[in-house]
């Protein structure tokens, strides 16, 4: 479990592909979260949970499975691209954030960026069966990053559906989202409350066991 605070904007070193793009192996620099890894621990790579399998006192690596490579934007990592990484919360540490897993469930893309003078608004698209998900001052988690919704827009024949945030400085300057463009894409995780909250009011009544 994370809570969406990066601790560490760290850098992809190498990219080795699997068989057929089946898989790869991501070794990436990041000091600070590997300063207590252990093998087998859990790190959030831009918000996709991803397991050590080999360290040492400045870098990290893991394997990827095809379907993550499909799922999320991790696929389109490459040496040098810059990432947000979060080790996992211990279960006395700080929720600052949000209750986050680390399982990405969709990609969007950044459609806008407006300045302001103390933050900046970013507009970003999100799969039409996730914007449901989605309410304002809820939570979404944004390429790992725990974040407000401002607002949301349902999608249309001529726009899809996107919501807003609002980026404070701290996060312009400590996150990869300081730096993407419009069209990155970006990894996707509703709230999981809220999917829990549909599950339970579409699930089917189970009739309680005779005794």
């Amino acid at each position: 479990m994370f809570t969406g605070i990066v601790e560490e904007r760290g850098e992809v070193v190498a990219v080795e592909p699997g068989h057929e793009g089946a898989s790869a192996r991501l070794t990436l620099r990041g000091p600070r979260v590997v300063s207590d890894a252990r093998h087998g621990d859990s790190i959030a790579v831009n918000g996709c949970c991803l397991t050590v399998v080999e360290h040492d006192t400045e870098t990290f690596t893991v394997d990827v499975m095809g379907v993550t490579l499909d799922a999320t934007s991790i696929g389109a990592l490459e040496p040098g691209s810059p990432v947000n990484l979060e080790r996992a919360v211990p279960a006395a540490g700080r929720l600052g954030g949000h209750l986050v897993q680390g399982h990405v469930d969709g990609t969007g893309r950044v459609e806008e960026r407006t300045p302001g003078e103390h933050w900046e608004v970013v507009r970003i698209s999100v799969p039409a069966r996730l914007a449901r998900y989605l309410a304002p001052q809820g939570s979404i988690t944004v390429d790992g990053v725990s974040l407000t919704v401002v607002s949301v827009h349902d999608g249309s024949a001529e726009a899809p559906s996107s919501f807003t945030v609002s980026l404070i400085p701290t996060t312009l300057a400590e996150t990869t989202l300081g730096t993407a463009t419009v069209g990155s894409p970006v990894n996707l995780e509703v709230d999981v409350i809220a999917k829990y909250v549909e599950r339970l009011r579409t699930a089917p009544a189970v009739a309680e066991e005779s005794r």
